[in-house]
């Protein structure tokens, strides 16, 4: 009987120890991480949404464990408030909101494509730059449509102060050019396609390519500075998703594209499929490359060198200070 219970009290002494050891690993098929959850902000068209809707529909995102919100927003600046005031994580911003970028808003982890899609359109009765002078202009102020406006007036010998510059909504500069409000506007595409198509007797003034020997016109993915330094895992691994769309959309893919785009934007797919000639669309193979030799670097450099030209910052900064060009660079590995 004592060997019995001698036995027993060993066995339940062995099964104790077992307990407040390691427990053995549960086969579970694998390791499973945990989603991450993105609210991602975007403006309406082609260039903004032209990776990041290819990432979502071709799985991209899905593979890297990536679940993506996406927010709709009319412009930059506008992004950059929404991310301060933590609606969403990472947001897409055009040329005229980098001088935020400079100014210590936010920081580029991605460079997107260098855009040619804004534009200075003249109404019926205003057909050269010069033209401009004593004209109503419509524009966005803080926005590229700004940037390219007092580029276009530099190039006539003019200033905002010879013109009569209405600050105006972007959603509002089409209608109220299409009214006949305005004798010009300074706009992006989409809204610079639908002017050019329907105001009768217009006249493109100028576009982002006039002014590439001085300025080259960027989009980019941002986010702010203490989001990047407390989830640098979560912006590159959207990056590396972000890559594969790159590459894949910019292979020849826009009119399937388009149809992603048009189906965020609930517009038609036609009028999206026209935006393509927007821009030079890189590949992620082709950015991480120019982050790495340089390239990147000199667009961000040359960029800000045109806005202090403008006046639009005043003061010179690194290009590393605000572009995280090793993001891009970890992002191809």
């Amino acid at each position: 009987m004592k060997r019995i219970i001698a036995l027993i009290m060993a066995v339940v002494m062995i099964l104790s120890l077992a307990a407040c050891g390691e427990k053995a690993p549960v086969d579970n098929g694998g390791d499973e991480k945990e989603t991450i959850k993105l609210n991602i902000g975007y403006m309406p068209n082609y260039g903004s949404l032209w990776s990041v809707t290819t990432a979502m529909e071709k799985g991209y995102f899905e593979e890297a464990g990536i679940e993506v919100t996406l927010w709709e927003f009319a412009d930059g600046p506008t992004i950059i408030n929404a991310m301060e005031s933590g609606t969403i994580d990472m947001g897409y911003i055009g040329h005229g909101a980098h001088k935020l970028c400079i100014q210590g808003k936010a920081k580029i982890f991605a460079l997107s494509h260098i855009s040619n899609g804004d534009a200075v359109i003249g109404g019926p009765n205003v057909k050269t730059l010069e033209d401009l002078k004593g004209k109503t202009v419509g524009y966005s102020g803080g926005t590229s449509s700004e940037d390219i406006l007092k580029n276009a007036l530099a190039k006539a010998g003019l200033t905002m102060a010879d013109i009569t510059a209405m600050d105006m909504d972007a959603s509002g500069l089409t209608t109220a050019a299409l009214s006949g409000s305005l004798d010009a506007v300074a706009c992006w595409s989409p809204n610079s396609l639908k002017i050019m198509d329907e105001w009768t007797g217009c006249t493109k003034l100028a576009d982002n390519v006039m002014f590439a020997d001085t300025s080259v016109s960027l989009a980019s993915w941002i986010v702010l500075d203490k989001y990047a330094g407390e989830n640098a895992d979560k912006v590159l691994a959207f990056t590396k998703a972000l890559y594969k769309a790159m590459d894949y959309a910019a292979d020849g893919n826009y009119e399937e594209v388009a149809g992603y785009v048009a189906n965020q934007t609930k517009t038609d797919k036609e009028g999206v499929f026209a935006q393509r000639g927007d821009a030079d669309w890189l590949t992620g193979k082709e950015v991480a490359a120019g982050a790495a030799d340089g390239t990147v670097e000199a667009y961000y450099k040359t960029q800000q060198d045109g806005f202090l030209a403008a006046g639009a910052v005043t003061e010179a900064v690194p290009v590393a200070n605000y572009v995280m060009l090793q993001n891009m660079i970890d992002a191809a590995k």
